[in-house]
């Protein structure tokens, strides 16, 4: 595993503003449209997660899972995400962003990305996710793609 990241954009991870649209009910946010995504990472499921302040979830990676994060609040998140893919023009790039209710955003990760996030600020942060695979297959009866880091003290992958 390299440990010596630098900061970057990585190749294939695409960031996207989404827009809000106000009026006196609240908003809505377009998190994806298929006339806007390849074929390949169309989302074959969605899920949304809450995260409490000060907490990170990830990192890890998928060897063939695309995923589509969708940032827009109520909290702000730390985004890292790190190339751990050898064969990658961005190979060792590490890159770091914040998304979230000041900043709404998508963000496709493609498989060997690794990635992570952590609320940042008082306010508890929603994401959506819509992967491009099921979660342990079709009815749940594979093996979950995800190599995880969390607990690995000498990993290089950190919010440290």
């Amino acid at each position: 595993m390299k440990k010596d990241f630098v900061l970057g954009e990585i190749d294939g991870v695409i960031l996207k503003d989404l827009r809000r649209f106000l009026d006196h009910r609240g908003w809505l946010c377009e998190l994806y449209r298929s006339d806007e995504i390849s074929e390949e990472i169309l989302p074959q499921m969605a899920y949304c997660s809450l995260t409490y302040p000060g907490v990170a979830r990830g990192p890890h990676a998928h060897k063939y899972q695309t995923d589509i994060f969708c940032f827009v609040g109520p909290g702000n998140f730390e985004v890292r995400l790190w190339d751990d893919r050898s064969d990658s023009s961005t190979y060792g790039v590490m890159q770091r962003f914040f998304a979230g209710a000041d900043r709404p955003m998508s963000v496709v990760i493609p498989p060997g990305v690794v990635h992570g996030y952590k609320v940042v600020g008082t306010e508890p942060g929603v994401v959506f996710n819509c992967p491009n695979r099921l979660y342990a297959g079709q009815g749940r009866k594979e093996k979950v793609d995800e190599i995880r880091y969390e607990d690995k003290p000498e990993s290089p992958f950190s919010f440290d």
